[in-house]
Order: structure tokens, then sequence, then C-alpha cells
């Protein structure tokens, strides 16, 4: 399993967000490149970077920050936050980033998300941000009414091989991840589950082992909560 350090950035600083809420953000690092240099020298392989002005708004806020973070070079590099056209999908390939990661563009334009799994398949992973079991869009501020979990199903029925679930209520919580859910979605054939949100604990990244590909640690990386260095021994 693989353990992506998650750096979500807003106003040029890395931040950490309480379930998805933007007016109760914490601010970890004014330097997001520092902060992604600090988290390679204590092993990161695998960097997931959000654009929260990005996922909130649409713009390209930080493509700037971004590449100088993808220049470190030696490490995975998926990003997301407002990649809703096929020119930003471009940008960020182009940059050097390895895999983007669409998540209101997937829920609200299914033949835009075929398009682009034809032309750039596994580059592409979707983001299913869930609250009470629904489907989250626009940077978590507007719900729809599709199930999270049917909505995974879709997914992988349309060819779409990896998926980030996020939990937002227990996002930034600190209080454990919903691990009954990623057990659910381990049934799913073919997909691989990055799972996300409100992993606190080094045994929770043992259990997630059984059912997903990848984990996303953020808040506990930065409270030390969960240290990197053991975690990558461990896992």
């Amino acid at each position: 399993m693989d353990i992506f350090a998650a750096i979500d950035i807003y106003n040029g600083e890395a931040v950490r967000l309480f379930q998805g809420d933007y007016q109760r953000m914490t601010v970890y690092g004014k330097d997001p490149v520092a902060v992604a240099k600090s988290l390679k020298e204590k092993g990161a392989t695998h960097l997931h970077i959000v654009d929260l002005d990005g996922a909130k708004d649409g713009t390209l806020a930080h493509f700037d920050t971004i590449a100088e973070i993808v220049k470190i070079g030696g490490i995975f590099v998926q990003v997301g936050g407002g990649i809703r056209d096929e020119e930003r999908i471009l940008r960020y390939l182009e940059l050097g980033v390895n895999r983007v990661v669409l998540g209101t563009a997937a829920a609200t334009n299914q033949p835009f998300l075929k398009e682009m799994l034809k032309k750039y398949g596994e580059k592409i992973a979707v983001s299913v941000d869930v609250k009470d079991g629904m489907v989250a869009i626009r940077g978590w501020k507007e719900m729809t009414n599709t199930d999270g979990i049917d909505f995974c199903k879709e997914l992988s029925a349309i060819g779409v091989q990896t998926v980030i679930y996020t939990d937002i209520s227990k996002d930034g919580m600190l209080e454990g991840t919903n691990m009954e859910v990623y057990e659910e979605l381990s049934k799913i054939e073919g997909l691989n589950v990055i799972a996300s949100g409100g992993i606190s604990f080094i045994l929770e990244l043992m259990q997630l082992k059984e059912f997903v590909s990848a984990a996303i640690v953020g808040k506990a990386l930065y409270t030390g909560a969960i240290k990197l260095e053991e975690a990558m021994q461990l896992i």
C-alpha cells in the first residue's frame, strides 16, 4: 500500500481544513514547496496536492507552486482541485504531474470523463467526496443525490481505475477513518481505492492495507499523530 502525504494549498499556504470547512482552517506551512521537501526528506514517495482555491472557484491559483514541487523530483505527484477541462489536465501532465484528480467534472459531466479516460487512461483519477453517504462537489460546498458507493461502481464500469474516497465527516477530525466503507469498496472488482479522511493512527494504516491500494495522510502527519518515517517502514 502506498502512502500519500497530503498538501492542501490555500492562499499560497499549506493548510488543513476541518470537515472541509474553509472557515475552520489551520496553516501548517507558509511555503508549500518547503513542506514538500521536508516530507520527501522524511521518506515520502507520494504526494497528494489539492489546490483548494481551484476547488472552490475553478481558478488555476497555484500552478507555479505545484510546478516547483514537481521539480523536486523523485516523488509521485497527483494533483486535484478545480480541474474541469482538458486544457488544465494537459498543463498539469506536461508539467510532470503523474496523475490528475477530477472531482466536480467527473460527477457532473460523464461524457467529458469518458473522453478523458479514453485519452489519458490511468493518469486520470476521480475524487469521490462523500458526506452522509452522498457525493459532494464544488469544493465540498454542494451536495448531490448520488450515493457514494453506487457512484464508485459506476466509475469502475466506465473504466476509471483509481478513486480517492473521502468521508468528509471524518476529515481533519483525528478520530479515525471510515473503515467500514473501505471494506465495502474493496468488493468492487478492478477498482483501486485510495482512502482519505480522518486517518489518525498507524494501526489504521495496517488495517487499511487489506482493503485499499493507497492511503492519504494529512493532519495526522502535521500534528505528529503519525510519524511518516515509522509509517513508511511498517507499510
